[in-house]
C-alpha cells in the first residue's frame, strides 16, 4: 500500500502529491519546513518544532493557514494513515503559486504538505565506527544576511557543502563561519568534548539552533557535565578528546577524524556512548 502524503488537508497517494511549477516554494525556495522524529507513536518535542516553524514562517511573512492544534492534528492522522509508529515527518509550508517574479503578495494560497517515511540519514556501521569529517570552503551563510534561525527551503549553501564533502571522499562536512569560526555541519550541529566538558558554537556562529541539539545539552547538563556555548576554530576539534554531530535524522553520530587527523582515540568516546544511551532512553520513554 503507498504511503499517503497530506496536502491542504486531503491525502493522495505519494505518485500523486503534487504542486504546482509555479509554486514559489520550487521556483524561488520560497517556504520553510521542519522535520520532526516519532518514537513508538509519539511525536517528539513537537511542540518545539511547531514553534520553530511558525516562528521561521512568521519571519519570512508567510501566513500558515492552519493553527498549532490543527497542524498536530494533521500529523496524527497522515501517521495513522501510514501506520506509521517510528517515522519521520517533514512538513513543509510554501508561499502558494504565484508567478515568475518575486513578488509574494501575487501567491495567495500558501501550501500545507505532510510527508510521513522512514529515515536512515547514516548507515548503522557509522554510529559504531564514527564519522570522518572535512573542512569545506563553502561559508556558512553569515546570520546577518539571512538569519540561520530560518529553516528555509533554501538549502543550496548546505547542499553545496555536502557536495565539496562527497567530492573529498566523505559523507559530512565542516562549515565555517565568514569569520573563519567553526559554525556547524551542512545538516547537523557539532559537539566536542574537551577536558571533560561539552563545548558548542554558539547560535551567533551562524547556526541553527537545533532542538536534538538542545535536548542533548539538557542531558548532559542532568548528567553532570559542565555545557558551555563558545566560539571554536578547527583546532578546537582537532584537539578534543571527542566529537558528535546532533540532529533530528541523525540523532547522535560519533565523529572519530576531521581533516586526516584523529580524534581522542579514533573510536566513539564514553561521553558520546553516554549521552546516546540516554537520549535513546529520552526518546523511547517520553513524547
Amino acid at each position: 500500500m503507498p504511503l499517503k502524503v497530506w496536502m491542504n488537508g486531503k491525502l493522495y497517494d505519494r505518485a500523486e502529491a503534487k504542486i504546482s511549477v509555479y509554486d514559489h516554494g520550487l521556483l524561488y525556495g520560497d517556504g520553510v519546513f521542519e522535520g520532526i522524529r516519532v518514537y513508538d507513536g509519539k511525536i517528539f518535542r513537537g511542540e518545539q518544532h511547531i514553534d520553530r516553524l511558525f516562528n521561521s514562517a512568521k519571519a519570512i511573512a508567510l501566513q500558515i493557514p492552519l493553527g498549532r492544534e490543527e497542524l498536530m492534528e494533521a500529523f496524527l492522522e497522515t501517521l495513522q494513515v501510514n501506520k506509521l509508529k517510528d517515522a519521520y515527518i517533514r512538513v513543509v509550508v510554501t508561499r502558494g503559486v504565484g508567478t515568475l517574479g518575486l513578488d509574494a503578495n501575487k501567491c495567495h494560497e500558501p501550501q500545507v504538505i505532510i510527508i510521513t517515511d522512514s529515515i536512515a540519514l547514516y548507515p548503522q556501521d557509522y554510529y559504531e565506527k564514527g564519522l570522518e569529517l572535512v573542512t569545506v570552503s563553502t561559508v556558512r551563510t553569515p546570520h546577518n544576511v539571512l538569519s540561520p534561525k530560518i529553516k528555509s527551503l533554501n538549502y543550496l549553501n548546505n547542499i553545496l557543502a555536502k557536495i565539496e564533502a562527497q567530492q573529498a571522499g566523505v559523507i559530512e562536512a565542516i562549515m565555517l563561519n565568514k569569520d573563519g569560526f567553526v559554525a556547524e555541519c551542512t545538516g547537523d550541529n557539532i559537539f566536542a568534548v574537551a577536558k571533560g566538558r561539552l563545548v558548542t558554537p554558539p547560535p551567533d556562529a551562524g547556526i541553527l539552533e537545533g532542538i536534538t541539539r538542545q535536548v542533548v545539552m539538557e542531558l548532559a547538563e542532568k548528567d553532570g557535565i559542565t555545557v558551555l556555548e563558545q566560539q571554536l576554530t578547527r583546532f578546537d576539534f582537532y584537539v578534543a578528546q571527542e566529537c558528535f554531530l546532533t540532529g533530528t535524522a541523525a540523532e547522535i553520530i560519533p565523529v572519530v577524524r576531521i581533516d586526516s587527523r584523529q580524534i581522542g582515540e579514533g573510536v566513539p568516546g564514553p561521553t558520546t556512548l553516554r549521552l546516546l544511551e540516554m537520549f535513546r532512553e529520552e526518546t523511547r520513554s517520553n513524547p
